[in-house]
């Protein structure tokens, strides 16, 4: 079973990551850059690694993924569910322990839509009564 290779797809208010999980030591590389490299800051290299850290998988396999769409918030959330896709392929057990840390549900929150009169979702134009 050399070169076996999971895959998981996770998605965030815009952005779309394609994860790809290789027998390794743990390296993580976001659109060919390193982990530190892509993500300036720390609460988001954190919010990657914690599927891996969760399941106590971190060292284990090396982690590619090809981000697009969104903000820097919104990619991190998606390699995220990318990663706990991929962990739910990789062993079927980890599903409970990853369920439990909310990291398998889509976050549905999205950006409101623009209506009609107003000049975004909800701001009106000015009023005066004169």
């Amino acid at each position: 079973m050399a070169n076996v290779q999971y895959y998981g797809t996770g998605r965030r208010k815009h952005s779309v990551a394609r994860v790809r999980l290789v027998a390794g030591e743990g390296n993580i590389v976001v659109n060919g850059k390193s982990l530190d490299e892509y993500f300036n800051y720390e609460t988001l290299r954190r919010e990657v690694k914690n599927p891996l850290v969760i399941t106590e998988t971190a060292g284990q396999y090396d982690v590619i993924v090809k981000v697009e769409g969104g903000g820097f918030t919104g990619q991190a959330g998606a390699v995220r569910h990318g990663i706990s896709r991929a962990l739910l392929k990789v062993d079927a057990e980890l599903r409970s322990t990853l369920k439990t840390a909310g990291y398998l549900t889509r976050d549905p929150r999205m950006k409101e839509r623009k209506k009609y009169g107003l000049k975004a979702a909800r701001r009106a134009p000015q009023f005066s009564k004169r």
